[in-house]
């Protein structure tokens, strides 16, 4: 009977004000490849209410096409009651992040990340200044 694992790590990235975007993909197949995990999954997390994680083609126009659509959604000039409470001018951030979402949940396969052809991890600071970024990740399953 195999036994369960769990391997816990995490990363910093650096992005400059936002929407900004960074691929964490080779980072997070790095950790797949140090947890001996071949069947089970990953899970990462953006620590911040101004930042989140998806899973995009990392590609400039994708990029920009998906910065366009955040900014569409919740506009940095729009009028935003965290203002009224904080006057740091980062309202719209807050509510970018939250459409996103702080996690990503990634099958592991045969000690593999299953991703598509094109598909990539990426970390993406909303906020209205630079930001190092921690992303806590957990990768549960079965050894190979």
């Amino acid at each position: 009977m195999q036994s369960m694992l769990m391997h816990t790590d995490s990363l910093a990235i650096g992005l400059p004000a936002g929407p900004a975007i960074g691929n964490i993909t080779p980072d997070l197949l790095r950790m797949v490849q140090a947890s001996g995990i071949s069947l089970g999954h990953l899970n990462a997390t953006m620590i911040g209410s101004t930042g989140s994680l998806t899973a995009i083609e990392f590609e400039s126009g994708v990029i920009q096409d998906l910065i366009d659509a955040i900014n569409r959604l919740a506009p940095p000039d729009g009028d935003y009651a965290h203002e009224e409470a904080w006057h740091d001018g980062n309202g719209h951030s807050h509510v970018q992040a939250a459409i996103i979402g702080p996690s990503i949940n990634l099958p592991v396969r045969d000690g593999r990340l299953r991703l598509g052809t094109w598909q990539q991890v990426v970390a993406i600071n909303h906020d209205n200044r630079r930001r190092t970024r921690t992303v806590e990740v957990t990768i549960m399953g079965l050894a190979g």
